[in-house]
């Protein structure tokens, strides 16, 4: 018998902090913070493969889970901001890319410098791998950016399939601003990259 209480008083004396505490993580992560892991190298060097990156869902205002109906919409994304949002050619699939237009720019590439609304854009933080090759994304519109959308691009734009290809991203398809780093694994070295562990993402 004071085995069973002894047993009793230890699962409720660690059980309903861990239950409360694992309800919160849920709870945080549901509504507040996302988790993303970066498999491709399509927004290098600012962002490396093997990064892990929290999400924050309430930077553009507050959606219901599973349903993506606004609740509160604040401002949306900004010239430069880092989104996660469902690829349009695949909703099924999360990409991840810098926001460059919003609604009412006229983006355009001319061999390989980016304008908005005619005037260049100076990008410090646009990887070229193939600087002296210009290829057909290189080249691209003038093309107005639609109402409540926004035009993609990745930092690592001659490896970059963005909204050059398959156009712009609605905003109900936006799940947030990417926030910090948490974890990084490089996996030639098969070792943590310490130096990028919490790091603001810009």
């Amino acid at each position: 018998m004071a085995e069973e209480q002894a047993k009793k008083s230890y699962i409720k004396e660690y059980g309903q902090p861990l239950a409360v505490a694992l309800a919160i993580a849920f709870f945080v992560r549901l509504f507040f913070l996302g988790v993303f892991t970066i498999p491709s190298g399509s927004m290098l060097q600012t962002i490396q493969l093997g990064d892990f990156i929290f999400l924050n869902k309430l930077s553009y205002g507050f959606k219901l889970p599973f349903s993506g109906t606004w609740v509160y919409k604040g401002e949306g994304p900004e010239h430069g901001d880092i989104v996660v949002f469902k690829y349009p050619v695949d909703r099924s699939i999360d990409y991840i890319k810098r926001v460059v237009g919003v609604p009412g720019d006229v983006v355009e590439m001319r061999n390989k410098v980016f304008y908005r609304n005619g005037q260049p854009v100076k990008e410090d933080y646009v990887q070229h791998t193939k600087p002296n090759y210009i290829g057909p994304l290189d080249n691209f519109g003038p093309f107005t950016v639609p109402d409540d959308a926004y035009f993609m691009m990745g930092d690592n734009r001659d490896n970059s399939s963005d909204s050059r290809v398959w156009g712009t991203v609605p905003s109900k398809d936006i799940y947030g601003k990417a926030w910090r780093i948490y974890w990084s694994w490089d996996s030639e070295t098969h070792s943590p990259r310490f130096s990028r562990l919490f790091k603001k993402l810009q």
